[in-house]
């Protein structure tokens, strides 16, 4: 099965829930501007309950050094960075010692291309779709790109699949694109921010089926 993370996560039951359906990994969104967002030390709680095994995964944009203190003494075991030069991703991966990944925006092949060399040292590539000018967040919009850039165009390093999925379309997606990872947020929500555990169950099957 493709493992598939849960991002977004802010209450103790949807945790439960993605800890529950078998999820590689939970993301906790640290964006204050997100209405995902959590605070660092009110998060601790909810990272305290995801068991050993299961990545636990800090959304980070151009993060500054207390930030990223704050996260790991929270009990954080992976970094998801978006907005960052090669040189500070390569000095957190050094700095902790703990997987980094490297999220992307992607609207053409060029933008594969140009985040792959970005990377650097990061351990995975998350893909997302490219943000329109307006949007006053990085990913976690809701949006898809198109995948069939994937398949003439693929990174050379394992990257995970993010925007726009969600369980009409994530089997269609693994069939397509053959992901290291399937990444959803708003597709499991009832409303902005708000998790489903009932979305969340059925992502999990749509990402079984597959």
């Amino acid at each position: 099965m493709t493992p598939f993370k849960i991002c977004g996560l802010s209450t103790p039951e949807t945790v439960d829930a993605a800890v529950a359906v078998g999820a590689a990994h939970l993301g906790f969104n640290y964006f204050s501007p997100s209405p995902r967002f959590v605070d660092p030390a009110a998060s601790a709680a909810l990272i305290a309950r995801v068991p050993a095994g299961v990545g636990r995964v800090a959304v980070l944009v151009t993060p500054d050094d207390a930030l990223v203190s704050a996260v790991i003494a929270a009990g954080i075991t992976i970094l998801q960075l978006h907005d960052v030069s090669p040189e500070r991703l390569n000095e957190l991966k050094s700095r902790y010692n703990i997987p980094v990944w490297l999220a992307a925006g992607v609207k053409t092949r060029a933008d594969i291309r140009a985040a792959d060399m970005a990377a650097g040292p990061a351990d995975l590539l998350l893909l997302d779709a490219k943000a329109p000018n307006d949007a006053p967040l990085p990913g976690g919009n809701g949006l898809a790109f198109d995948w069939r850039l994937l398949v003439e165009t693929r990174p050379g390093r394992p990257f995970g699949l993010a925007g726009g999925l969600g369980i009409g379309n994530v089997a269609e997606a693994i069939a397509r694109v053959a992901p290291a990872l399937v990444d959803v947020a708003s597709g499991v929500e009832e409303g902005a921010g708000v998790k489903s555990v009932d979305k969340i169950r059925a992502f999990a099957s749509a990402v079984r089926a597959a």
